[in-house]
């Protein structure tokens, strides 16, 4: 049997009609593709053009967008490509590819998310030392350990499950992730032993590495004026939100391998498109509007780039 996999989209009625809904769900997720692509570039532009965010905050936002863009490019292309095929098939090799670059992606968010909360931390904390400990050698290595860390541990993941024999060649998910267990002919010890080791050092420490930072920053700025209490909601409100809805996805996607049957087809699509999609849409949304400084760059830009797409008055006047 050849070493390839039918992976089956999961709607309301069951398995979808692919060629009855195919262009609707094209035209879709093509736009939304589109999106993020254009609403994380934007954000990114502004940062690398304009001085005054060349500092580390800045320089890890854009690190976390565009990990969002690599994290929606390692789904989109091979989704579209689906909507418009008769058949829904991935080998095997490449769908351990597409799970390898969706879960070390997700792990860099989580590291790229510490970073910014151990940014902060120095920067209210210890705003002396700030200049000191923040140099161009910190944020370097934090933003390699960011995305080598993950990719290494989930490279071992990897191929560990490439060595696995198969005796299922269907997937009922839209992409790759870690259901590819279920393809397996016996469940390894080792894989899930290991498993729950990546968890715990690229999502649950980080996590909680996040929370206990925030916690003291808080703490500290209970106890100063108005305007630090301004600056730090103004700061960690975009990371915490981030953060909180990045986890609850992650929760979700961690746990669906051992509830899917019991969990309504419905939710089980509509919580498996928002880890795709309401992600990557949402981070570029919530740091173009609540961080003041993109929010005047990004004001401007749009002021100057959308009227040249509009008429002149001079053009529509009789």
């Amino acid at each position: 049997m050849e070493d390839i996999l039918n992976v089956t989209y999961i709607t309301l009625g069951g398995h979808v009609e692919v060629h009855k809904y195919r262009y609707l769900y094209f035209i879709t997720f093509l736009v939304s593709y589109i999106l993020i692509i254009c609403g994380n570039s934007i954000i990114v532009y502004l940062i690398w053009v304009h001085p005054n965010l060349h500092e580390p905050m800045y320089i890890f936002i854009a690190a976390l967008l565009i990990n969002s863009v690599l994290y929606s490019t390692n789904i989109y292309p091979k989704l579209l490509i689906d909507f418009l095929s008769e058949r829904q098939v991935i080998s095997y090799s490449a769908c351990l590819v597409q799970y390898f670059m969706y879960y070390a992606l997700g792990g860099s968010e989580f590291f790229l998310l510490s970073a910014m909360a151990y940014d902060r931390y120095v920067s209210i904390c210890k705003p002396l030392q700030y200049p000191t400990i923040m140099r161009k050698t910190t944020i370097t290595v934090l933003l390699a350990l960011a995305w080598l860390f993950p990719a290494c541990q989930l490279l071992a993941s990897a191929t560990m499950s490439a060595n696995q024999k198969l005796c299922n060649f269907t997937l009922r998910v839209i992409f790759c992730n870690n259901s590819i267990y279920k393809l397996h002919c016996t469940s390894s010890r080792v894989i899930s032993i290991y498993g729950v080791f990546i968890l715990l050092n690229v999502a649950l420490f980080p996590m909680l590495f996040v929370i206990y930072t925030y916690t003291k920053i808080f703490i500290l700025t209970y106890r100063s004026c108005g305007e630090v209490r301004k600056k730090a909601a103004e700061t960690c409100l975009p990371h915490l939100l981030v953060l909180v809805n990045f986890s609850l996805l992650c929760t979700y996607d961690v746990i669906i391998v051992r509830l899917e049957s019991d969990i309504p087809k419905l939710a089980r699509l509509l919580m498996t498109l928002q880890i795709s999609l309401y992600n990557p849409l949402f981070n570029p949304v919530i740091y173009g509007l609540k961080m003041t400084e993109i929010s005047k760059h990004l004001k401007r830009f749009l002021s100057v780039k959308i009227p040249v797409f509009l008429p002149r008055q001079s053009d529509v006047s009789p």
